[in-house]
């Protein structure tokens, strides 16, 4: 994938920032598995599977640390 989407990790608010974390963690496994065809197979799999689900919640909030930094915690 080479579309230029990503073009910075400020955002206005902390729910913003939430937001961005999780589109990050899609596109990360957009990047990984590129065969939609795969995902939607696989989708059933870990959408009942608790462990999976916690790692995917994982992902999300190491991203949204990231984030949050970028961001100086929103701090003004």
């Amino acid at each position: 994938m080479s579309d230029v989407w990503l073009t910075t990790l400020i955002t206005d608010t902390p729910q913003a920032g939430f937001e961005l974390a999780i589109t990050l963690s899609r596109r990360g496994v957009k990047y990984t598995q590129p065969d939609v065809a795969v995902l939607k197979r696989l989708r059933p799999v870990y959408a009942e599977d608790a462990e999976a689900l916690t790692a995917a919640s994982q992902v999300i909030a190491i991203n949204f640390q990231t984030v949050a930094a970028a961001n100086n915690y929103w701090r003004k």
